[in-house]
């Protein structure tokens, strides 16, 4: 049974401490940090032992691109996606063909090592929040729209299923729901004509949603998370959603307006989340798991939809990623147009040293 926590681990290979956590019943996934990579083998070897103690789990991963991405060495680049924006500009056919190209190959180096997602793509509208900025795609909806269809067509021919955050938009504000209350003022209508768009005219290719940790006051007075309102009246029953609902991060700033991490995860759940990840913080997720014990299971078939197509482990990263039949053409293409020395920008370089999701 997959149960409704995701929590995550502290170093590269698990501890007794880990497994203890990981066998709790209501423990249904594991999602993986900087700190548990030391390379691609090593990541293989940590996700297949996760599932020798449970075999119905989720593994996870932030594997956007740019700034915020947890496995570097020996695994491709991948450019910010906002450079895709960019090139959108510019060419918006070969932007277009990239998006597919950086989805594909996202997906299937992450699949390689045991993964089951990534977290991604990143839907919300760049231009003013400070922790988005260039994680996302482009600054217009339609945009947004277009080059995500496209990045999400690329990990489901890759075998991944695909989340959409931070619903209905983290966009628009400037403070960081990971460090700070986040409070967006404007009214539904504003909202679901601008930043929900890309959402709502990509549900077709959404299996997952992530919903922000940001309140959005002429709506609730809860964050997007915790609303019943945002998660079953908009989400399951206007825009007839029936994927799974992850929470983001419960341990973040923006989530404490519901209390303790128990208040939050039991907050979480009852308000429709499938889902409540509980990260960067030890004690909290045993006190989650505690708390989650007098909570109901997901429904299953909804979670094992987020199952990864895992290829055969093959003794190192490239000669796995082979069994993927695009992934070569699709790296090259990648490297070539944002990787190239003549081509690739010294901003984004130095911006990879500050990943803004680095907050604990």
């Amino acid at each position: 049974m997959y149960g409704v926590l995701m929590i995550d681990i502290d170093s590269t290979a698990l501890t007794a401490e880990d497994v203890s956590l990981i066998k709790q019943a209501q423990v249904g996934g594991v999602i993986l940090f900087g700190r548990n990579v030391k390379d691609a083998a090593q990541v293989r070897a940590l996700c297949d032992d996760i599932r020798y103690h449970n075999a119905d789990i989720l593994i996870g991963v932030d594997q956007e691109g740019g700034r915020v991405a947890r496995l570097r060495d020996g695994f491709s680049p991948l450019p910010a996606m906002g450079r895709l924006g960019d090139l959108f500009n510019q060419d918006p056919s070969h932007a277009l063909s990239c998006a597919y190209d950086c989805g594909y190959l996202m997906a299937a180096e992450v699949l390689a090592v045991g993964i089951d997602l990534s977290f991604a793509p990143v839907l919300d509208r760049g231009g003013i929040s400070q922790v988005i900025g260039d994680r996302s795609f482009h600054q217009n909806p339609q945009a947004i729209t277009a080059l995500a269809s496209q990045f999400m067509h690329g990990m489901k021919a890759a075998g991944m299923a695909t989340t959409g955050k931070h619903f209905p938009g983290h966009g628009a504000i400037a403070p960081d729901s990971h460090v700070s209350e986040a409070i967006d003022s404007r009214s539904l209508d504003e909202i679901m004509n601008s930043d929900m768009q890309p959402f709502a005219q990509t549900l077709p290719w959404l299996d997952a949603l992530m919903p922000a940790h940001v309140i959005f006051s002429q709506v609730d007075n809860k964050p997007a998370g915790f609303s019943k309102i945002w998660l079953k009246d908009i989400i399951r029953d206007a825009l007839k959603f029936d994927g799974v609902l992850f929470s983001d991060d419960l341990s973040m700033a923006g989530a404490q307006a519901a209390g303790d991490i128990s208040a939050r995860v039991k907050a979480a759940i009852e308000a429709g989340c499938d889902i409540a990840l509980v990260c960067n913080d030890r004690i909290a997720a045993h006190e989650a798991a505690k708390a989650a014990q007098n909570l109901p299971y997901p429904n299953q078939k909804r979670i094992k939809t987020m199952c990864g197509n895992i290829p055969v482990w093959q003794g190192d990263l490239n000669a796995t990623c082979q069994q993927f039949d695009y992934w070569q053409q699709a790296k090259k293409n990648v490297i070539q147009t944002f990787f190239n020395t003549s081509t690739e920008s010294t901003s984004e370089s130095n911006n990879e040293l500050k990943d803004p999701t680095a907050y604990k």
